[in-house]
């Protein structure tokens, strides 16, 4: 989902292409946590992009931070993503 992102910029230098950022596989179970993630955002009262979710959701799922200048994943670190400004 994020290398898609990335890539869909038309800004970006082709040296760059697809060697920054590694793919995380999906996860047994992926969909259903995804949607429970989701719902919990819901619940809190925020809105969570179904795209963001997904990415949220394989940043957590592999315990790894995620790097992001986009301020909609704040909703995400009450449960249990780490962001890293970019």
């Amino acid at each position: 989902m994020v290398l898609s992102e990335v890539l869909s910029d038309p800004r970006l230098p082709p040296p760059l292409d697809g060697i920054l950022i590694p793919v995380l596989t999906l996860e047994a179970g992926f969909w259903e946590r995804a949607g429970r993630l989701r719902a919990r955002i819901a619940a809190a009262g925020h809105k969570a992009k179904l795209a963001d979710t997904r990415i949220a959701q394989s940043c957590l799922d592999h315990d790894v931070p995620l790097v992001t200048r986009v301020s909609d994943f704040r909703h995400f670190v009450a449960t249990g993503l780490t962001l890293i400004p970019g």
